[in-house]
């Protein structure tokens, strides 16, 4: 069994759940960013000991917070090193409306794991889009590149759509059953 972490930052909850069901999906550690963008004690410790990281941002104006940016940029120190070199890598992300540029996100989340010479994991699944398709269905946001989750802003933690975390859940497991399998 391969050792999944998932380092997020959370603003409002929303984010925090998605990754709650992302850690469910692929028994993993959660490794929570707190709101000065700082790892809890053991974090750094935790991503080194894994095998895959899964990230995740709310989307705050088309990217990441800057409480994860921050943690982004900490992690130059591992990156000198190629500390996470062949770590299976993969992101989230939650934004208020449809769209909310949440694929900028992930592109820095994917880009963040090229520069530290990852691994990059997507979802895995085919979009929900024919005529039938309703909102609450598996990947209805309809992303490849990684999990993504739309919550209206004025919509608490618990009103969050059980199919975007049931999307995240079976995005955890696909990334760990890779991280498996490449380990071997």
């Amino acid at each position: 069994m391969a050792k999944v972490a998932v380092v997020f930052h959370s603003g409002y909850g929303h984010t925090q759940r998605m990754a709650q069901s992302v850690a469910e999906g692929a028994g993993a550690t959660l490794v929570a960013i707190d709101a000065e963008g700082n790892l809890p004690e053991g974090g750094w410790e935790t991503l080194a000991a894994a095998d895959a990281i899964i990230m995740g941002s709310p989307t705050y104006m088309g990217t990441v917070s800057w409480q994860f940016k921050k943690f982004a940029d900490a992690s130059s120190k591992v990156w000198y090193t190629q500390g996470w070199k062949d770590k299976v890598m993969a992101g989230f992300t939650n934004s208020a409306t449809m769209n909310g540029d949440k694929l900028s996100t992930l592109h820095y989340l994917f880009t963040l794991a090229m520069q530290h010479s990852g691994v990059w994991v997507g979802t895995g699944m085919m979009p929900n889009n024919s005529k039938a398709a309703q909102r609450n269905d598996l990947n209805f946001v309809g992303s490849s590149s990684g999990a993504m989750a739309q919550t209206p802003s004025d919509a608490s933690v618990d009103e969050m759509l059980p199919g975007d975390l049931e999307t995240a859940k079976q995005f955890g497991q696909r990334v760990a059953g890779i991280a498996a399998k490449l380990r071997g």
